[in-house]
């Protein structure tokens, strides 16, 4: 019996006599000329389950294209003409506004009152509860009327001592105006959600991560920044996330205090045009956009705050798409994969290739 040589031990020198190879072990490299295979292909596993439901579902999209390619009452055209239009621009960017606005305010009262709840401070804990307690249980509809219509209730408002001399006064009406009235009701709305947002977050920690640090001698106020925000963002963001989401959609809400944002330009356009269902699409991209931006940000910040629990960091889309480019080459072309391609990237280029080895008498099948 002859001996084998296998790709991999080449510079090693040839196996000897009766020294039989690796059962099932595919050769190493694609330039090999001798082994114990030949004409062996590797395939990936067979799916017929999920072409069908590919193909189910390539068609149902199909259909939907072609509905709003064929139905004239779209009025794509319109739609192109409003959609970067003046006013629309400056409702959209109202709209962020309001969302930045609230969410700042929303997320740092949220923190606070998160906190409170977790102090041992019989009267601190109280007051969050009561607060998320009242701010969870009223629509915010009803909150940004109230707020609106505040200077009914408190004409002046005054910085001073309690049923003590007044330092700053204020006329109610000059602070509280439609975007101050939107900013008051989003934010400590959100303020009550984003209370137990945060709250879970920092439960979410396990004890023993504060008692080795306790043990340590590190100061509370560095393990909370440094060692229990840091693993509690984990759980905090995808949630917080949400709710931004959730803030910038509820900023149409507005539009009962005739602020100009969005949608309530819109609804002026349309309301003088006649165009409902145009102006309504243009209201819906533009949402569309702004939630893809933020979820563009989500990614990257779960990325970031990943860093210490996983031991491969997740591939951005750029990555995804040059590894893939990289891999698409290599199997049209049949040249290597660059080395800065990981392994389970690398893996496909290999899949359905055919391996130019020779079968040896004896071999496995």
């Amino acid at each position: 019996m002859t001996a084998v040589t296998t790709p991999g031990a080449q510079s090693a020198g040839t196996r000897s006599e009766g020294t039989p190879s690796p059962a099932g072990r595919p050769p190493e490299s694609g330039n090999a000329t001798s082994g114990p295979y030949s004409d062996l292909r590797i395939v990936p596993a067979r799916h017929p389950g999920r072409w069908v439901a590919t193909a189910g579902v390539a068609v149902l999209l199909a259909m939907v294209v072609s509905s709003l390619l064929t139905n004239d009452r779209w009025e794509w055209d319109v739609v192109a003409q409003y959609l970067t239009w003046p006013s629309i621009l400056s409702g959209a960017w109202a709209t962020i506004r309001l969302t930045a606005a609230a969410s700042v305010v929303g997320f740092a009262l949220g923190t606070v009152l998160a906190l409170m709840r977790l102090s041992r401070s019989p009267l601190l804990v109280g007051v969050s509860w009561a607060y998320t307690w009242v701010f969870r249980s009223v629509p915010l509809l009803l909150q940004l009327l109230l707020w609106y219509n505040l200077a009914y209730l408190y004409p002046h408002l005054s910085l001073g001592v309690p049923f003590g001399p007044e330092f700053l006064w204020f006329d109610t009406l000059g602070v509280v105006d439609k975007f101050g009235a939107a900013i008051l009701g989003l934010g400590l709305s959100q303020a009550a959600y984003s209370a137990e947002i945060v709250r879970a977050g920092i439960l979410s920690v396990d004890q023993g991560q504060q008692e080795a640090a306790a043990s340590l001698g590190i100061p509370r106020r560095r393990q909370a920044t440094r060692i229990v925000l840091p693993q509690a963002m984990r759980s905090i963001v995808p949630t917080a996330v949400n709710e931004v989401i959730g803030l910038l959609k509820g900023t149409s809400i507005v539009y009962v205090l005739a602020y100009g944002e969005l949608f309530y330009i819109a609804s002026v356009i349309y309301g003088r045009n006649g165009k409902v269902v145009p102006l309504l699409i243009v209201a819906a991209i533009w949402y569309l956009v702004l939630t893809t931006l933020i979820t563009i940000v989500q990614y990257y910040v779960e990325r970031h705050y990943a860093k210490g629990a996983v031991r491969t960091l997740p591939p951005t889309p750029l990555q995804r798409l040059r590894w893939s480019s990289a891999v698409t080459v290599a199997r049209l072309t049949g040249r290597p994969v660059p080395p800065h391609v990981p392994p389970a990237f690398a893996a496909r280029a290999r899949v359905g290739v055919l391996t130019r080895t020779a079968r040896t008498p004896g071999g496995p099948a």
